[in-house]
């Protein structure tokens, strides 16, 4: 799992208007190749009285799912330019699709190419970043005398305090950056003067919107 990487929301769109052309971006988090092309081609049922519902995505983790459409646009000038935006922009799991409606002016290639890269820009730009930070969940169980000032120093620290179990003991689940693991643990014990039990739990990834 990598320790974060940069996505979008789970969905958005956004239109602009370019020498009479409608472009309409439509963004969506897809996980499987298969979620991509379900997106793809809803978007094309929903606006199949477009002239141009061009298309690009990028899956996994390392970036191995890369494809792109012109769905009729001049070769190179749609898909790629779009896919190019994913790539600069460091995007994973994220497929985009454009619609566009001919209002009458030729753009030529580079304006094509311009336009198809601005749709995506600002799709995404009003669906939102997030990135997806790889967290630890570590859980602190000490005696109920030693509550009040761990939780203090918790909730004034850079880690997250999740949940708070009151059992024979309590149970403090604390999520950690996976980099940061050690440095946690250490702290924990000299705050506790070494009296705290820690325990590793689950990895997940935490969202932050940027």
């Amino acid at each position: 799992m990598l320790e974060s990487y940069y996505t979008v929301n789970p969905r958005g769109s956004e239109e602009i208007t370019i020498q009479k052309s409608r472009f309409i971006g439509h963004i969506k988090r897809c996980e499987t190749e298969d979620e991509a092309r379900n997106f793809i081609q809803s978007i094309k049922k929903k606006y199949n009285d477009a002239n141009h519902n061009c298309s690009a995505y990028m899956i996994g983790e390392h970036d191995l799912i890369q494809k792109a459409n012109d769905d009729g646009e001049p070769s190179g000038t749609a898909g790629v330019p779009m896919l190019e935006v994913l790539k600069k922009m460091e995007l994973k799991d994220t497929a985009v699709v454009v619609t566009r409606y001919f209002g009458g002016i030729k753009l030529g290639a580079g304006g094509l190419i311009r336009a198809y890269s601005s749709s995506v820009s600002e799709a995404i730009k009003a669906t939102g970043l997030v990135k997806r930070q790889l967290i630890q969940t570590i859980k602190v169980i000490v005696d109920y005398s030693m509550l009040g000032k761990l939780e203090n120093e918790i909730r004034n620290s850079s880690y997250y305090m999740d949940t708070i179990h009151y059992l024979e003991k309590v149970e403090i689940d604390v999520k950690v950056q996976t980099n940061q693991t050690n440095a946690f643990e250490t702290w924990i014990t000299d705050l506790t003067s070494g009296q705290a039990d820690i325990k590793q739990g689950e990895r997940s990834y935490m969202e932050i919107s940027l």
